[in-house]
């Protein structure tokens, strides 16, 4: 499959990514206990939290052009600037980078379910990658595993929430036991990483 794209979606994907990346940067340089150089943090962001974000939005963009949808992402320049600003003052963030918009108006209930649990399960697939780097290294590569393995473990729980715009309603609706399977799945990699790091 022909992955289709244009020079808008990834400008704003980079603007997206380095954003999101600069807010978390932020935040774990003023209210976390991290002995790393902001540089060092920086970079610690864009691999772990960047890339949770934005290839969560992309599993949801390739399968739904593989139903034969226009799917492209578009960053919220509002809520970037609101998490951007947050964790300059207060020691949490609200990350809403944006989403990818879909137009396929054939598109059936269970395809929209595929596309919508797309997103978490990349997740879940991200942080079991992260594992072994957080096991098997020292220094910035072990925070790298970690976080990589904490972010993506609770994006991926909480996307699965049935309410509002969040993935999990659109799951749910489609098929109950795959919804519940799937929420299994989620918060069984949040509870494995909470344990690999006690």
């Amino acid at each position: 499959m022909k992955i289709r794209t244009s020079s808008t979606e990834l400008k704003h994907l980079m603007i997206a990514w380095i954003a999101i990346s600069f807010a978390f940067t932020v935040l774990i340089k003023r209210w976390m206990v991290l002995n790393l150089s902001w540089a060092n943090v920086f970079i610690l962001s864009t691999i772990t939290v960047g890339s949770a974000f934005i290839f969560h939005e992309l599993a949801h963009k390739f399968v739904a052009q593989s139903y034969g949808s226009w799917s492209e992402f578009r960053m919220e320049p509002f809520m970037l600037f609101i998490a951007v600003l947050l964790p300059f003052f207060l020691p949490f963030i609200f990350a809403a980078p944006g989403a990818v918009m879909i137009f396929n108006p054939y598109l059936t209930r269970e395809e929209s379910g595929k596309i919508a649990l797309a997103g978490p399960m990349m997740n879940v697939a991200l942080a079991m990658m992260f594992l072994p780097l957080f096991y098997f290294s020292h220094g910035l590569f072990r925070h790298v595993g970690y976080f990589g393995m904490f972010i993506n473990a609770w994006l991926a729980l909480f996307n699965m929430i049935p309410i509002s715009v969040l993935d999990g309603k659109k799951v749910l609706a489609w098929d109950r036991r795959i919804y519940t399977f799937a929420l299994l799945i989620a918060l069984s990699v949040l509870i494995l990483n909470e344990l690999v790091v006690v």
